[in-house]
């Protein structure tokens, strides 16, 4: 089964959650397939080969959602991950960036010292929103003097417009809702 036709089946849509007016697009049964997941890093890998990406030193996923997507790809692609975590939530010194969601704000951090300056580094999200949280994370890789190739999603919602919001960034998205 293709990763479109699994996309169909697996993803579903949550009204009204974390808040109301928000529509959630959870991808947990998509990931919890052992098909389904191995075709979304095929197809996320497919996407950064025939944009030319092939030369990266490191997948940055963004938590949580990029966390699962982020590693497999990397460890698909033998490159390294690096965790791009809400607040609080790593040890050692850290650099953070607060940005605002549909529903509120939020702060995003990275470890200072995992990421060698000029590292070759694509972002890895499930959902591409209103760009908010890549944004931010493009700013934490900016701070560790990483170049940032693009953004890697599973899913964008094109009605939010978060891809211009990162422009001129580059962005990939297997699915656009």
């Amino acid at each position: 089964m293709g990763l479109e036709e699994l996309l169909q089946l697996r993803l579903r849509t949550i009204s009204d959650w974390p808040t109301p007016g928000v529509q959630f697009r959870d991808i947990m049964p998509l990931l919890a397939d052992a098909e389904g997941l191995y075709a979304c890093v095929q197809g996320m890998r497919s996407y950064l080969e025939q944009a030319g990406v092939d030369e990266i030193d490191a997948i940055a996923g963004i938590e949580a959602r990029g966390f699962i997507l982020g590693s497999a790809l990397a460890l698909d692609m033998g490159v390294g991950f690096i965790p791009v975590r809400k607040a609080g939530k790593l040890p050692g010194d850290v650099i953070s960036q607060t940005y605002d969601l549909e529903y509120g704000t939020a702060t995003l951090e990275v470890q200072t010292g995992i990421v060698p300056p000029g590292s070759r580094v694509v972002l890895v999200d499930d959902v591409l929103a209103t760009g908010g949280t890549a944004a931010a994370a493009v700013a934490l890789m900016g701070g560790v003097e990483a170049d940032v190739l693009g953004l890697m999603s599973l899913l964008e919602i094109n009605e939010l417009g978060g891809r211009d919001r990162l422009s001129p960034l580059s962005v990939w998205t297997i699915h656009q809702i």
